[in-house]
């Protein structure tokens, strides 16, 4: 079980639209999941700071949330930090979250009592906390697409580009922005988690 603030903003992003062309995206994580006894997901960006994260969060606590066995993982073509603006849009949404120290600081991010908490921070895709083998790539913008046309390892590779809502930081926009690609990437977890029980 979620915590209560989480469960009253998933079910809010239960009114985001989803399109046939993004089910069609969707549905690709979904046959991949049942395909295998032990799936992992590796969400790939190219900083590791905003989708990526964002994606790789909302699919754990989906996986929890129905009971899933799956594995979540994020990385980037090269790290950065994960970003506080991508961090205070899951604080809203009620996950709780600690940060650490240093310039790309690992955050402990909790979303149940009954789940370990996640580390979250930025590391390119091939980080040694990555699985490097038999695992589905999952590109979350198209630079990161282009730029790594291979990922080695992967025994699957799915598009499934987010627009980046970098282009609200610092604006009036900010807050609104980060809000709606956060319940735009946990409606779509929510669909590929709700099709697999």
């Amino acid at each position: 079980m979620t915590y209560p603030k989480i469960k009253s903003f998933l079910d809010k992003s239960l009114s985001v639209k989803i399109t046939d062309e993004r089910k069609l995206m969707l549905n690709q994580i979904v046959d991949y999941i049942k395909s295998t006894d032990d799936p992992k997901l590796n969400f790939i960006c190219t900083h590791n700071s905003r989708r990526s994260h964002l994606s790789q969060i909302w699919a754990q606590v989906l996986a929890h949330q129905y009971g899933i066995n799956v594995s979540t993982f994020s990385g980037g073509t090269e790290a950065t930090a994960f970003h506080p603006n991508a961090v205070a849009t899951l604080k809203r949404a009620g996950l709780e979250i600690t940060r650490g120290e240093g310039s790309n600081p690992r955050y402990s991010v909790s979303f149940s009592e009954k789940a370990d908490s996640m580390i979250c921070y930025s590391k390119t895709f091939d980080d040694p906390v990555n699985p490097q083998a038999n695992f589905a790539a999952i590109m979350t913008c198209s630079e990161a697409d282009a730029d790594c046309p291979f990922v080695p390892g992967a025994s699957a590779r799915i598009k499934l580009f987010f627009d980046d809502p970098k282009v609200s930081d610092g604006t009036s926009e900010e807050a609104k922005i980060y809000g709606e690609r956060c319940a735009q990437i946990a409606a779509e977890m929510n669909y590929v988690f709700s099709s697999i029980k």
